[in-house]
């Protein structure tokens, strides 16, 4: 039977093998394949049984570590002869709650430092680890990977991009990718096949680069938390988990919308690459209409319909649900058919889902109704996991302590510009938007 250590190896390999699938269609600026998609899959699957066993390995040694222990009073200052070295650098921290409180008491003139957080301890940037007050403690690695996956799953948007892993001592990313605009004469930015008669002078041709480049950016929050609430280690969990991770996964949505750049991630209505749609002649002001969506549809790449969803502000509800196609004078319901009303609204648009979106601009403006692949057009990297520092100084007078979370992430559209295809003038994209109707 594998170690817990060659287990965690092999996760790291496939999670290799998926990033670098990902890695090769960016470069080459296309979508996954049908069978790169079915092999991510298979990885993936490969990968969730793997960490099964990893954690039922985890638990089984926890237990057997626990029943082993002698049993003994308590002492606020465990003298450091009375449990070897060795033995401090396999302790983990049951919860993430056990460890902030762990790392207060440290922080505190005089506390007592759990042996534990000698595993994690870092120094902050530019300053030392002897003062409590400018250090810090990484939270531990299985609750790193938590916290950044309640995160990505408390946002709409950031589990649905192509996630593209910085690790090292590297702070930034460059990928190739095919600087294309048009295909009515050329395709992949420069490649030209023709035909030619026998014997026929030939004439060569060759693509088009440009490089993605994402340099990591910092998403930065804090955390108030009572001295009562940090005498409970399950009540301290509750709150970071809910708090933290909700706030970091708005913001990171509303980058991948709004995000201007400079700071932070290229946020799709900022980008090159965006498709926008004119409203109708004589459209009403602050409005959504069948032709609006029926346009919007069609401007969408072929290759990313089955993946698209739609992103509205929950105003869009309404005039969805009005919208109508014109039959001589009169008309008939595209959304909700007669007396649909008395089940569920539909939760589909052309057959590809609905997602309701706070980030999604106001009724009538640019961004209130989005047409979107962002697993084929939008990238997303990020480095190691979540850093959490804490201080006891900055809220003494108010009984609290203070912890600061930063994650590392940077994120832009896989494609610089929209493409006008091979046949039309209709310029094609991965994210398409309606103009403002004002």
């Amino acid at each position: 039977m594998k170690t817990i250590t060659q287990y965690r190896e092999e996760v790291k390999s496939l999670m290799k093998k998926i990033g670098d699938i990902d890695a090769k269609a960016t470069t080459e600026n296309r979508d996954l394949a049908s069978d790169e998609i079915k092999l991510k899959e298979d990885i993936m699957d490969e990968v969730d049984h793997l960490r099964s066993l990893i954690s039922n390995m985890e638990r089984t040694e926890r237990i057997s570590a626990e029943l082993k222990a002698p049993v003994s009073e308590p002492q606020t200052r465990p003298r450091p002869q009375e449990q070897r070295k060795e033995e401090r650098s396999q302790d983990q921290f049951r919860s993430l709650g056990e460890q902030m409180v762990a790392v207060v008491r440290a922080g505190r003139p005089g506390g007592p430092v759990d042996p534990r957080l000698f595993n994690v301890r870092t120094a902050a940037s530019g300053l030392n680890e002897t003062v409590p007050s400018e250090g810090g403690f990484l939270v531990q690695q299985d609750f790193v990977a938590d916290l950044l996956q309640d995160t990505f799953e408390t946002g709409l948007l950031a589990r649905r991009c192509r996630q593209q892993p910085i690790s090292g001592t590297s702070n930034s990313i460059k990928i190739n990718g095919v600087d294309e605009t048009s295909r009515a004469s050329t395709r992949y930015g420069g490649i030209v096949g023709y035909w030619e008669e026998e014997a026929a002078l030939k004439q060569g041709s060759m693509p088009k680069f440009r490089k993605i480049e994402l340099n990591l950016k910092k998403l930065i929050g804090l955390c108030y938390a009572t001295d009562e609430l940090l005498d409970d280690a399950a009540a301290l969990e509750g709150f970071i988990r809910s708090a933290f991770p909700g706030e970091f996964g708005f913001l990171t949505d509303d980058a991948i919308i709004n995000g201007t750049g400079a700071g932070q991630p290229l946020g799709i209505l900022n980008s090159g690459s965006l498709v926008s749609v004119a409203k109708q002649t004589g459209q009403a002001a602050a409005t959504v209409v069948y032709e609006n969506v029926l346009k919007m549809y069609s401007r969408m790449f072929a290759s990313s319909l089955n993946r698209a969803e739609w992103f509205i502000n929950q105003s869009v509800w309404v005039q969805l649900a009005q919208m109508s196609l014109a039959v001589g004078t009169g008309g008939v319901p595209v959304f909700m058919p007669a007396n649909g009303a008395a089940g569920q609204p539909y939760a589909t648009l052309f057959g590809r889902p609905i997602v309701p979106l706070e980030q999604c601009a106001a009724l009538g403006t640019v961004g209130d109704i989005i047409f979107g692949d962002f697993g084929g057009g939008y990238i997303l990297a990020t480095k190691g996991g979540i850093k959490a520092d804490m201080s006891i100084h900055i809220r003494f007078l108010y009984d609290e302590s203070v912890f600061r979370f930063v994650l590392r992430i940077d994120g832009q559209p896989v494609r610089a510009s929209a493409l006008t295809p091979y046949k039309g003038s209709d310029t094609l994209g991965h994210f398409i938007v309606l103009a403002t109707r004002a």
